[in-house]
């Protein structure tokens, strides 16, 4: 494989897909076999649509001179993307952690573009597909990169470092996200920490929240650049941050008021205040940045709907952003107050441990009414007059049509494939 040959090809065209059904003109092609489908049948399809070049591993899809055979389809994308990044020359932020890097991502990028021209991962394409294209759709004009990595499972976080090459990392948290893969929380420390590895290995620096102890311990002897509350040795001092319910920052002379829900949020907040000041971004277009970002997609979003305020978090769960949204939503001045959770995925072994000890967190919170939803929060069932268990969102459903919420505080959090979001089109 001819990876600068490929690379020369991709220079040419608009841009890479790996899906027929987003076809650009004169794009580039690459032919990944999925668990239900193989791509390479697609590669006709991709060139009467109008890509330039297609990337094929099975010689029996060939078509013409348009074509590239390889070995492996997901491999060359992943050697061009590592290529790629080398030829632009251009440093690069990464991020990982359990929770918050989708939104950390996110505020880094708006921060970021006050001053630079910058390209972030699109939505939550941060895997061993998603990072190379990532890295693919940055160019000449870009200025800085700045790349999501999630991880599922020991050595991923190292591979994707391999491919992306960061100047520059920072780790949200170490947390119970992905224990199945991880096989528990030490793994997840240990799978998370990789990128540590990396950045120590290239001699390279890493942004740090003195807060959080596992990543001082885990840090320690890497160049870093730090943010804490009140913290002396900090580079970067916040002096206080509140959320009631939108999170809230004292940074030298500035208050910043963000349109973020929880305290959990503020650590987000503060990681990207603390990149911008290493970047050397104006303190007030900081502020003007962190202030003029607004979440969707389900993720810590304030709605008001039938006079009801509610806290939509449904994008993703696990025990620990769990908790501290469950804590957070505790702490808000407010009365009539209603929780609807969902499932938990991929916690192996530890489902019904994590599940019951979430139920059994609000079980002296009487005047909250709760709404349990899936297989695992029915098997952790408790008699108390405030709690409802469904086995499923069509049951829960069933008594939604019934129920006439108003004036109430509702949080709303599971994970993705609970799809909680839908308790929405009952509230009327």
């Amino acid at each position: 494989m001819d990876i600068s040959y490929i690379h020369s090809l991709f220079l040419k065209s608009s841009g890479v897909s790996i899906d027929t059904r987003k076809i650009a003109n004169q794009s580039f092609f690459v032919a990944i076999k999925g668990e239900r489908y193989d791509a390479n049948t697609f590669a006709s399809e991709a060139l009467e649509k109008g890509a330039s070049y297609v990337i094929i591993d099975n010689e029996s899809y060939y078509i013409d001179e348009r074509t590239v055979l390889v070995e492996d389809s997901l491999v060359a994308l992943q050697e061009l993307a590592k290529y790629h990044r080398n030829y632009l020359k251009l440093p690069i932020v990464a991020l990982t952690g359990s929770n918050g890097k989708t939104t950390t991502k996110e505020l880094i990028n708006v921060v970021l573009a006050k001053k630079f021209k910058t390209k972030a991962t699109v939505g939550n394409l941060n895997n061993h597909i998603g990072v190379p294209l990532t890295l693919l759709s940055f160019d000449e004009n870009t200025e800085i990169g700045i790349v999501e990595m999630g991880a599922n499972h020991k050595k991923e976080i190292a591979f994707l470092c391999e491919i992306a090459q960061p100047d520059y990392g920072y780790i949200t948290n170490f947390g119970k996200a992905h224990l199945e893969g991880f096989g528990g929380v030490e793994g997840v420390i240990e799978g998370k920490s990789e990128m540590y590895q990396y950045l120590l290995k290239q001699d390279k620096l890493a942004f740090i929240n003195l807060e959080d102890s596992i990543q001082v311990e885990k840090s320690s002897v890497l160049k870093n650049y730090s943010f804490g509350i009140d913290k002396e040795n900090a580079d970067v001092k916040i002096s206080e941050i509140k959320a009631n319910p939108f999170v809230e920052i004292s940074f030298d002379s500035l208050q910043i008021k963000t349109h973020l829900i929880g305290l959990y949020n503020a650590n987000n907040v503060n990681a990207a205040l603390t990149i911008g000041k290493f970047f050397e971004v104006e303190d007030i277009a900081i502020k003007e940045a962190l202030e003029s970002y607004v979440p969707e997609n389900n993720r810590s979003q304030l709605l008001v709907k039938a006079g009801n305020e509610i806290i939509l978090d449904a994008y993703n769960a696990n025990p620990s952003s769990m908790a501290v949204a469950i804590t957070n939503f505790l702490q808000l001045e407010k009365s009539n107050k209603i929780v609807v959770l969902g499932d938990m995925f991929e916690l192996g072994d530890e489902s019904k441990k994590e599940h019951y000890s979430l139920v059994d967190s609000l079980k002296n919170e009487t005047n909250i009414q709760c709404f349990f939803i899936g297989k695992a929060f029915f098997d952790c069932q408790i008699a108390k007059d405030n709690f409802c268990f469904y086995d499923s969102f069509e049951s829960f459903s069933k008594d939604l049509k019934d129920i006439n919420f108003k004036n109430n505080t509702i949080l709303i959090k599971g994970s993705r494939g609970m799809a909680l979001e839908r308790t929405l089109d009952y509230i009327k």
